[in-house]
């Protein structure tokens, strides 16, 4: 059983900066091939930000939304990666997310939470104006 823990979220005024966490723990092996972050806002549905492979093989793909504002630093491995969030903007506010799945990312991974099959429990992000 793969378990993430995020945290790092909180309340920031627009155009700030965040620098979120997920600690993955657990048996990973054969379970933890690509790592998502999506976020989710209230009333809306879960949205793809990125995905990285954990062999770091392929450099990480991202949402057209937050492309050149987000990024998964290059510190990102093992057990601890990251999401930094830059120029935020009161959309951005949601629950953030990190989650596992078995497979290598593919490119649909990003419109696909259901290949995720390991969650954690979310940290929240307030954007203000």
């Amino acid at each position: 059983q793969v378990r993430l823990v995020e945290s790092g979220g909180g309340s920031v005024q627009a155009g700030g900066s965040l620098r979120l966490s997920c600690v993955v723990s657990g048996n990973t092996y054969g379970r933890f091939d690509c790592l998502g972050w999506f976020r989710q806002a209230p009333g809306k549905k879960r949205e793809g930000l990125a995905t990285v492979d954990t062999d770091l093989s392929f450099e990480p793909r991202y949402a057209d939304s937050v492309k050149g504002r987000f990024t998964v630093p290059k510190d990102s491995a093992g057990n601890l990666w990251w999401l930094q969030l830059k120029d935020l903007k009161p959309e951005d506010t949601a629950v953030y997310y990190c989650a596992a799945s078995p497979k290598s990312c593919y490119s649909w991974f990003l419109d696909s939470p259901d290949e995720f099959d390991a969650w954690g429990q979310g940290t929240e992000v307030t954007v203000s104006s």
